[in-house]
C-alpha cells in the first residue's frame, strides 16, 4: 500500500476500509457502477450549505410572490454550484491541501490572519442562521419557545458533532441521512401541493422577470447559493480521503468526485426547488405573499393539513442541525489552514453557540436575524472565490489537474455575476 495511503487510513481508521475499496477502483479491478461508491460522500456534506435555513425563506417569497417565474434561477444557481465545488475538492486532490493551508502558502502571514478572521465571521454569521432555524423547526413542531428550544439545538448539534469521533464515514453517512429526511420532508409537501407541472417546466427552463422586484429577489436567491465555508470546507474533505498515488489516478479520483458533487447538487437543488413550487402552489395561487417562516408553516397546515405543516418544520429543524454541524468543521478547517491552530470541536460549538443564543434571548425576529446573517456572509465570499478560482488556474500548484482555459473563464465569470450580485443585494438591504 501506497505510504500516503497508509498514512491517511491511519489518520482516519473508519475509513480504512474505504481506502482499500477506492484503490481496488483505482487499480480497476471493480467495474460498473460501484466504482462510484467509495468516493461518494464529501459533496454531499458541503451540500448542506445549500439547503441551510437561510435559504427558506428567499424561495418561499419566491414561490409565493411570483409563482414557478423564478425556478430557473435556482437551476442556473446550481449549476454555479456544481463548477464552484468542483474547484475546491480539485484543489484538495491535486495538492493534498486545503484552500486556507494553499493560501497561507502564497500569501502573507498578515493576509492570512485577515483571511482567517473574515472566514471565522462568515461561519459565526452562518451558524447563526443555521442555529436559529433548527430552534425555529423545534418550535414550530412542538411550541417550545424559542429560548428552550435554542437550549435543546445546543444538545442536538453536540450530538451529531459526536459522529465526527468516530470517523468522517460515520459523520457523512449521518449527514446523507439527514439530507435525506430532508428530501422526503419536501417531496411529501410537494405531492400534497399538487403543483401545476407545465408552468413548473416552463420555470425552469425559460427565464423571465416581472418587474424589479422580481429582479431583486433572483439576485437573493443567486447570490446566496455559494456559501465560503462550504468552499474551504470541500477542499479539506477530498484532501486526504482518497490519495492517488500518480498524475493519471488524481484525474480519475476526480472524475469520481465530480460525479459525487453533480448528484449532491442536483438534491441539493430539488430540495431548493420544491420550496419555490409549495409557495407558488399553496400561497401564489391565493394571493399570499409569505416573508415569514411561521406564517409559511401555518398557511402549509391550513391548505394542505397538519401532516404538511410538520414536515415543514422537520425539514427546517433537519437542515438546520445539519448545516449547523457543518459549520463547525469549516470553522476547524479555517482556524487550522490560515494560522496553525486548532481547538477541541466541542469548545469551538459552544463559542459560536454563543451569538444565536443572545440573539433568541432579545427577542429579535427569526426571520429577520436569518436575513441580516445572510447580509454578513456576503462579504466573505470573494475572499473565498477570488483564490479559489487564482490557485486552481495555476500549473505549478495544480501539476495536470490545472484548469483549462474555458474553466478559468468561466471561474472568474461566476466571481464577478456573485460578487456583483451580492454587493447589490447589500446596497438594496443596508440603503
Amino acid at each position: 500500500m501506497n505510504k500516503n495511503i497508509a498514512k491517511a487510513s491511519t489518520a482516519y481508521p473508519s475509513l480504512s476500509q474505504g481506502k482499500t475499496a477506492a484503490e481496488a477502483v483505482l487499480d480497476g479491478e471493480v467495474k460498473g457502477w460501484q466504482r462510484i461508491l467509495p468516493f461518494l460522500g464529501p459533496a454531499f456534506i458541503a451540500a448542506v450549505a445549500y439547503i441551510d435555513p437561510g435559504n427558506f425563506a428567499t424561495n418561499i417569497t419566491a414561490g409565493s410572490q411570483y409563482g414557478y417565474l423564478l425556478l430557473w434561477v435556482i437551476a442556473f444557481s446550481n449549476l454555479m454550484a456544481v463548477l464552484i465545488q468542483s474547484l475546491s475538492a480539485k484543489l484538495g486532490i491535486a495538492t493534498g491541501k486545503n484552500l486556507p493551508e494553499v493560501a497561507r502558502e502564497h500569501f502573507s502571514k498578515k493576509t492570512s490572519i485577515f483571511l482567517w478572521m473574515q472566514a471565522e465571521l462568515v461561519i459565526i454569521a452562518t451558524d447563526l442562521a443555521e442555529f436559529i432555524g433548527a430552534a425555529l423547526g423545534l418550535y414550530l413542531l412542538f411550541n417550545i419557545p424559542m429560548l428552550p428550544a435554542a437550549l435543546i439545538t445546543v444538545v442536538g448539534s453536540f450530538a451529531i458533532l459526536e459522529l465526527q469521533r468516530r470517523g468522517f464515514r460515520a459523520f457523512e453517512a449521518g449527514v446523507s441521512g439527514m439530507v435525506l429526511i430532508v428530501v422526503l420532508a419536501f417531496a411529501f409537501q410537494t405531492f400534497l401541493a399538487q403543483p401545476n407541472w407545465g408552468e413548473v417546466t416552463v420555470g425552469m427552463f425559460v427565464p423571465h422577470f416581472d418587474g424589479a422586484s422580481s429582479i431583486l429577489l433572483a439576485t437573493g436567491i443567486l447570490g446566496a447559493t455559494v456559501m465560503p465555508h462550504a468552499i474551504y470546507l470541500h477542499s479539506s474533505l477530498t484532501q486526504n480521503r482518497v490519495i492517488g498515488r500518480n498524475d493519471a489516478e488524481k484525474k480519475r479520483i476526480f472524475r469520481f468526485e465530480l460525479v459525487d458533487i453533480i448528484i449532491a447538487m442536483i438534491i441539493a437543488g430539488a430540495i431548493n426547488m420544491s420550496m419555490l413550487i409549495i409557495a407558488a402552489a399553496v400561497f401564489h395561487t391565493k394571493g399570499m405573499v409569505v416573508e415569514d417562516l411561521d406564517v409559511a408553516y401555518n398557511g402549509l397546515h391550513d391548505a394542505l393539513g397538519p401532516m404538511a405543516a410538520i414536515s415543514f418544520g422537520l425539514g427546517l429543524l433537519i437542515a438546520g442541525l445539519a448545516s449547523s454541524s457543518v459549520g463547525t468543521l469549516a470553522g476547524d478547517v479555517v482556524m487550522q489552514g490560515f494560522i496553525q491552530r486548532k481547538i477541541p470541536l466541542y469548545l469551538r460549538r459552544a463559542i459560536t453557540m454563543l451569538p444565536p443564543l443572545v440573539i433568541i434571548a432579545s427577542g429579535v425576529n427569526a426571520t429577520y436575524a436569518l436575513v441580516l446573517s445572510q447580509v454578513i456572509l456576503s462579504f466573505g465570499i470573494a475572499f473565498a472565490l477570488v483564490p479559489l478560482v487564482l490557485f486552481t488556474s495555476k500549473k505549478a500548484i495544480m501539476g495536470n489537474l490545472v484548469n483549462h482555459r474555458i474553466t478559468t473563464t468561466l471561474g472568474w465569470l461566476v466571481v464577478v455575476i456573485v460578487i456583483t450580485l451580492n454587493i447589490y443585494l447589500l446596497w438594496e438591504t443596508l440603503k
